[in-house]
């Protein structure tokens, strides 16, 4: 029976729940005995040049082993860009800081000790002087240049995505003759991504060949940078990647902490382990958002939106990174779910005295859906309009797909409205509004609003999509490997996968063993990030599938003395026979046997374009006008990702971006003080969700396959963290709208939400 969309249990879930996981700081390898650790002294200062870094007395300090500093390390190259498309000084980020430092984090020093306890000790021995220099931490002072962070690069301004074609640029009349003209400053704040695991590395050389354990997501990329680094051939290294608590972007690339660890275990001659604390991990670990956006939305009185056109100015941080990057799929993304005919972009990005950002669930996804709805929230209140009408009369309709939208996104498939429909009807749209109605005559101090998204994103992008490699092998001895270029970090790639080959093959899901996250076992791959796992990678490994039963049907047809054409594969039984005729049929132990007992195996690279889920978000919250508390009361969300494999797999993703998505709305947000030094570098200062903010979420779900891939899969990853933001800042705003309250920004914290309140009365 096909397992395929039915709600396979997951096969890591066992593990985790009687031994528990082994991630990277729990590495237990032979090659790693006697195993020193290292202690990164970091700035203390935003932007200062050092005017003396003095290690004497670390060096005599109990335990130390080794002291680096940056004129220590030689010529080692810098860790390669994640995104090479920016000025040399403003992305080639130094191991180890030498003459100035540009964010309170920036690592300076490695302490190396015998015992990890050691090294907090040793790490107070190290003095560093510095002159301090202002810190430019506004977005917007940025763009300026009355400051320059990196002098050398004579500006902040990373990159213009106008000026190299990847936005429209606005012009002066764009807005001309437009009946109704609405405008906004929104901020989407800078997030922490938070994983249960901080970042982590064991390494060794053993025999002349780089062994590397990392918590991850991207084993191949990793590699490749280490050769990079190292002038390394691939048969000299292999990256390890054991399980991973999270990752959600961050760990995507290889950073400089990570970077510079081989060259400290090859001057040793002893294994190296790195763990980063808590307070580490927050400060120095990329985070996400940070944009400055100014939109404009223009249309009729009716409710036709004509024009609309969004200003994104991203927060990179102090070197350039991936999160330099996202504007752009901010502006591509601009239109959302609706046909407006008129679109106008511009994208840019700017260096701060602050923490690089990077990638993070949704990475520049969710910003364009944040500001679109807003934009959509305050169009309709500025011509008196239900917010859901306005929506529905500009959703792209149902047979408009595929649609390619003023931005020159070509959306594949999609059901907008039906989307929107099945997440008003569960939630009781009209019976909602009744009872806000109802409290607001009687004068009640728990204000209800119901906050309304419909979103779109691109996975598995840029368009035009992206490759992932797989390999299926029928073993000698009967045993079925699965190999993956993905790697999962909690996504449940070892039963998706085994889904997949268990049904191509007809045997059991157990059977299946996948295998990931070993360069030395695997032998190419990308890796998972941009919801991009099931649809390239699962597509990869159930081709190669496909290919093993190919040839297993030659085999059969010789023993069957039939032409290979007319034999099929039972996969209920998981035998071959000739169409037609069951009753005698080979097994495939008799087909390994007729290979001369050699295994069969294929592989496969595939190359898919992007898709672009979608759905739609109810969310209720309640509103308590004289504290400016708010709560969440209900969740109802309607997604698509395409077929479904695993609805259980589906709904645990949707379960956690959602969490994040109303955490940014309600709670968290990474802040910096005038001077650039962070004020939430910890968990007491940083708020993240709870199950006691949450409600029970209520999820219904479309199917609607996409032709871009054999599965008809979508990404889902990313899914409720874009969705779920802008409904609830929609919701937070609808219950004091009638105070005339028109907009909030996030994270709509108790005070925030009491002084709107006040400052409206």
């Amino acid at each position: 029976m096909s397992v395929m969309g039915t709600r396979v249990l997951r096969k890591e879930d066992p593990k985790f729940i009687t031994v528990g996981g082994t991630y990277t700081a729990d590495v237990d390898d032979p090659r790693l005995a006697n195993a020193v650790h290292v202690t990164y002294v970091r700035s203390t200062m935003a932007h200062a040049r050092i005017t003396q870094i003095d290690v004497s007395e670390t060096r005599n300090a109990p335990g130390v082993v080794g002291v680096y500093t940056a004129d220590d390390l030689g010529d080692l190259p810098v860790c390669p860009p994640a995104v090479p498309l920016f000025p040399g000084p403003l992305q080639d980020r130094p191991h180890l800081a030498k003459d100035k430092v540009v964010f309170v984090g920036e690592p300076i020093v490695a302490v190396v000790t015998e015992q990890e306890y050691q090294g907090e000790d040793a790490a107070e021995t190290v003095f560093v002087d510095y002159e301090p220099l202002d810190a430019v931490i506004d977005i917007e002072a940025a763009l300026t240049d009355a400051n320059v962070v990196h002098t050398e690069a004579g500006t902040n301004v990373m990159v213009e995505m106008a000026a190299m074609g990847m936005a429209t640029g606005w012009t002066d009349d764009f807005m001309n003759d437009v009946e109704v003209v609405v405008k906004e400053r929104i901020i989407n704040q800078r997030v922490a991504a938070c994983p249960l695991e901080v970042r982590s590395v064991a390494t060794v050389w053993d025999d002349g060949k780089l062994v590397l354990w990392m918590s991850n997501q991207a084993p191949h990329g990793v590699m490749g940078g280490l050769q990079a680094m190292y002038g390394l051939e691939r048969e000299q290294i292999q990256v390890l990647l054991p399980d991973v608590g999270g990752g959600f972007g961050p760990k995507i690339s290889l950073m400089p902490e990570e970077g510079v660890l081989p060259f400290i275990a090859k001057d040793l001659g002893r294994p190296v382990r790195w763990t980063e604390s808590r307070s580490e991990n927050m400060m120095a670990m990329g985070h996400g958002r940070a944009q400055v956006q100014y939109v404009e939305i223009g249309g009729t009185k009716d409710g036709d939106v004509t024009h609309y056109r969004i200003r994104a100015i991203g927060d990179g941080g102090a070197y350039a990174s991936m999160g330099g990057f996202l504007p752009f799929f901010t502006a591509t993304m601009a239109s959302g779910t609706y046909a407006i005919p008129n679109i106008e972009t511009d994208a840019k990005s700017v260096v701060t005295n602050t923490m690089s950002t990077v990638a993070y669930r949704g990475a520049g996804r969710p910003e364009a859906t944040a500001a679109v709805e807003r934009a959509m929230d305050l169009f309709a209140a500025e011509i008196g309009m239900d917010p859901v009408e306005v929506r529905r009369k500009n959703l792209i309709g149902d047979e408009a797909f595929p649609f390619t939208t003023a931005t020159g996104a070509v959306y594949d498939t999609g059901a907008y409205e039906t989307t929107l429909d099945m997440a008003l009807d569960a939630a009781g749209y009209a019976d909602l509004r009744a009872e806000q109605a109802r409290r607001r005559e009687a004068g009640d101090t728990k204000l209800l609003g119901i906050g309304v998204s419909s979103y779109v994103e691109i996975t598995a992008g840029p368009a035009p999509g992206g490759n992932e490699w797989g390999k299926v092998e029928v073993q000698a001895d009967g045993k079925i490997k699965a190999y993956s270029g993905s790697f999962s970090h909690g996504q449940g790639h070892a039963t998706s996968f085994a889904m997949l080959v268990a049904d191509k093959l007809g045997v059991g899901v157990d059977d299946v063993e996948v295998v990931q996250g070993d360069t030395d076992q695997v032998v190419q791959g990308v890796g998972t990030f941009g919801s991009r796992s099931l649809q390239l990678g699962g597509s990869a490994v159930f081709e190669a599938a496909g290919q093993v039963v190919d040839r297993a049907r030659e085999l059969a047809a010789q023993l069957l003395e039939a032409n290979a054409d007319d034999v099929v594969l039972d996969t209920e039984s998981g035998q071959f026979h000739v169409a037609g005729t069951p009753a005698v049929a080979k097994s495939w132990g008799e087909v390994i046997e007729a290979n001369g007992g050699q295994g069969i195996e294929a592989e496969a690279d595939f190359n898919g374009g992007a898709t672009f889920p979608f759905g739609a978000h109810v969310i209720v919250v309640e509103v308590d006008s004289e504290t400016g508390q708010v709560t969440v009361e209900r969740v109802v969300t309607c997604d698509d990702s395409g077929t479904l494999l695993n609805p259980m797999l589906v709904e645990g993703q949707r379960h956690g971006g959602i969490a994040q998505g109303v955490a940014q709305a309600l709670l968290e947000e990474v802040v910096y003080d005038d001077f650039g030094n962070p004020v939430t570098s910890n968990f007491a200062d940083y708020s993240i969700i709870s199950a006691t903010e949450l409600p029970s979420y209520e999820l219904t779900t479309l199917e609607t396959p996409t032709p871009n891939n054999p599965l008809g899969a979508k990404g889902i990853g990313e899914s409720g963290a874009i969705g779920s933001t802008p409904a609830v800042q929609s919701a937070v705003v609808d219950a004091v709208s009638h105070l005339g309250i028109r907009h909030i920004d996030i994270p709509t914290t108790a005070e925030k939400v009491w002084r709107a309140i006040q400052d409206a009365s």
